[in-house]
């Protein structure tokens, strides 16, 4: 038996040599050290969840969203700390400050195996990338929780879902179709290009369109705005320009909902193209009291991250590992179960409107 010491030295070490060889790799790459470096993560195949495990206090669980400082972002981690503090656990958050800057999500994943945290909740900038950083991490007795975007699925133990990915994706079709008494041409704002969740909402929304009740809608174009603002705002703008009879805008992400939104509100075009995706209900408040968007949705960020915690002490307790059928309790929360590729849903999205948004403070 190692002492706690030499443990942690060992991890240290291979961490280092894991990050030197990562250097190493440009100059000399061989297919055997891919293969080895690529090899899998951690091999739940022989462990066993025990649902009465007492729950660890102590733990350090760190926060790696897309973008630190992201007004979404920072509610769900936010969520996630005050989660953990109830739990007795150690609440950390580190993090890019560009939402499309992958290779930093890797770094601060090396950086924070490095720092032996007990368990990361991510949200991936690309589903690939970040696969051999966090394999290494959980050889290393990490436990990996992806949440709002997923990894592939071999490169995390669990991912929590905001909602099914087909549930959103159709939605916010449908709220849009609704709009526009489901008549004209809608183009769509996304984030950036790699973003594994928005691509599979868009997925499903392409399928949406497919149905006969929207035959006299139809898809021009998908634009990104790399959750950036300013370039949102600019590509509002951009398609409005190149589809001047666009009819209405679904943005999958808060940050383009809300630039989109600002972009309409001071044009000529409010009240006249329906904007709808995903935003928060602070962001989107004044845009709907002046008439620039009529609904949208989203689930409740503070929740995702507080499931994200719960998890991540379940899995480092040793309550769940991942696989297909275990269930764990999250508090107020309630009762969760683990479905297919180890994805734990939080429930279905909100739709917000002039109705009931002064109901929601986040």
């Amino acid at each position: 038996m190692f002492s706690p010491a030499l443990r942690r030295a060992g991890v240290a070490l291979a961490v280092v040599t894991s990050l030197a060889l990562a250097g190493t790799a440009c100059g000399g790459t061989t297919k055997k050290s891919v293969d080895e470096s690529a090899g899998g993560g951690a091999d739940n195949s022989a462990s066993e969840a025990d649902p009465k495990a007492p729950l660890k206090k102590g733990l350090t669980v760190a926060f790696l969203p897309k973008q630190v400082n992201n007004p979404y972002f920072t509610v769900a981690d936010k969520g996630g700390e005050k989660a953990l503090g109830g739990l007795g656990s150690k609440y950390k958050e580190t993090g890019p400050n560009n939402a499309t800057d992958t290779s930093g999500q890797v770094s601060y994943v090396n950086t924070l195996t490095q720092q032996q945290v007990d368990a990361m909740a991510v949200s991936a900038q690309d589903p690939g990338a970040l696969c051999t950083a966090l394999k290494q991490a959980m050889r290393n007795g990490v436990k990996v929780v992806t949440f709002d975007s997923d990894t592939n699925t071999e490169c995390r133990d669990v991912f929590v879902s905001q909602a099914s990915a087909e549930a959103l994706g159709r939605s916010q079709v449908r709220l849009i179709g609704k709009q526009l008494g489901y008549k004209g041409d809608i183009a769509i704002l996304s984030a950036a290009q790699t973003a594994t969740n928005q691509n599979t909402w868009i997925t499903y929304m392409k399928d949406e369109l497919k149905k006969p009740k929207y035959k006299n809608m139809k898809l021009v174009k998908t634009a990104y705005g790399n959750d950036d603002a300013q370039m949102s705002f600019q590509q509002t703008q951009g398609l409005l320009q190149e589809h001047p009879d666009l009819a209405g805008v679904i943005c999958p992400t808060t940050v383009g909902i809300k630039a989109a939104a600002q972009y309409l509100s001071g044009s000529k075009y409010r009240g006249k193209v329906k904007l709808t995706g995903l935003g928060t209900p602070n962001d989107m408040r004044q845009y709907v009291k002046n008439g620039t968007v009529e609904a949208f949705e989203l689930w409740d960020p503070a929740k995702l991250g507080a499931l994200s915690a719960h998890t991540a002490v379940a899995l480092a307790s040793g309550r769940i590992t991942g696989k297909k059928g275990e269930t764990f309790t999250a508090g107020d929360l309630g009762s969760f179960t683990i479905g297919d590729d180890s994805v734990v849903s939080l429930g279905d999205p909100t739709v917000f409107d002039a109705k009931n948004i002064g109901r929601y403070k986040f």
